[in-house]
């Protein structure tokens, strides 16, 4: 029985804009008297990820995406104290409901969970507010409950974050999926705390994936193909 679907909601829901890739890092750096390479970002995006996935589980504490951005901001050719500030307000900005999109098939697989009596979480690892988040994407009537590691005070993969979603439904683990596409932090989070689990990978089906992670967690491409694994249970 599923009684409710939580959602992660970066790269899950919604994806950023121009404003946090190369393009906007670029204008981040310009503003602050850095000259960064924007044909470097994904290489410096990559080389920075260990620094959040050594926090996966930790108290939440913005000097860990300080330190992520820095890095990025570092690996593009920046360097010397302006460094810091331009990390700053790269973070701040990332708040910003207006920066991102959101994936075209969220609204109908929302609408479509919702009109089967299945309740809907958040749960975010993310700064932002989720209840501005809700409002600027329309989607606050889908939404039973959500929460975010700056509010709850640990980042996914905590046991608590899960549960205080959890207590919020007030469904038992065990009648709850986590939908998300980190496997360290939305996967084995969840699956440690007794919910079912779905991973989302938004890439193209063929593209190559080293699968870590046992049988028993599917992997999807689209939110769309959620619908028939909740019938199925």
């Amino acid at each position: 029985m599923t009684s409710a679907v939580c959602f992660d909601v970066d790269f899950t829901l919604i994806y950023p804009g121009s404003t946090f890739r190369g393009e906007g890092y670029r204008r981040f750096g310009e503003r602050h008297g850095l000259m960064l390479d924007e044909a470097n970002f994904p290489r410096a995006v990559s080389a920075a990820a260990p620094i959040l996935d050594e926090a996966q589980g930790d108290i939440y504490d913005p000097a860990i995406f300080y330190r992520y951005t820095a890095q990025i901001i570092r690996a593009m050719g920046g360097e010397g104290p302006a460094v810091e500030p331009c990390a700053v307000e790269i973070y701040e900005e990332w708040a910003t409901n207006h920066h991102f999109e959101m994936y075209d098939d969220v609204p109908d697989v929302l609408a479509e969970i919702a009109g089967r009596g299945i309740r809907i979480g958040l749960i975010s690892n993310s700064h932002r507010c989720l209840a501005s988040f809700q409002e600027h994407f329309e989607l606050e009537r889908f939404i039973s409950a959500a929460v975010s590691s700056s509010q709850h005070g640990y980042l996914k993969p905590h046991p608590s974050i899960f549960q205080a979603a959890l207590h919020l439904l007030g469904v038992p683990a065990g009648e709850a999926v986590m939908v998300g596409d980190s496997l360290g932090q939305d996967i084995e989070g969840a699956r440690r705390v007794g919910m079912r689990a779905v991973l989302v990978r938004r890439g193209a089906a063929d593209e190559p994936f080293s699968r870590d992670i046992d049988a028993e967690v599917p992997v999807i491409h689209s939110l769309r193909q959620l619908l028939p694994l909740l019938t199925a249970g």
